[in-house]
């Protein structure tokens, strides 16, 4: 069984951030309070070729937060875990504190 995905291409590997169900005190939270549609890049492709043969890299880098579409992305299953896989030009952007 596979243990890590390296992405081919512009692809970007995301673990994506799920917002708690449940405050500390145990109070139920309504699935419509989550925030963001948002993931942790852990992996990058490095980049796809443009026509002339040059190498576009991708633009966000493995640790950052990013804004992802609401729907798209191939859900991928390592272990326990799950992932998803987006095109670079399908992120939406980064997130910041």
């Amino acid at each position: 069984m596979a243990k890590r995905l390296i992405p081919t291409l512009n692809r970007v590997l995301v673990e994506k951030i799920l917002p708690p169900t449940k405050t500390t005190a145990g109070i139920l939270l309504p699935e419509k309070a989550s925030k963001l549609n948002s993931g942790k890049v852990v992996a990058v492709g490095p980049g796809a070729r443009d026509k002339a043969g040059n190498l576009i890299p991708v633009s966000v880098k493995e640790g950052e937060t990013v804004l992802l579409p609401e729907f798209g992305g191939t859900q991928v299953k390592l272990g326990e875990k799950e992932f998803h896989l987006f095109r670079d030009e399908d992120i939406l952007g980064t997130l910041h504190d």
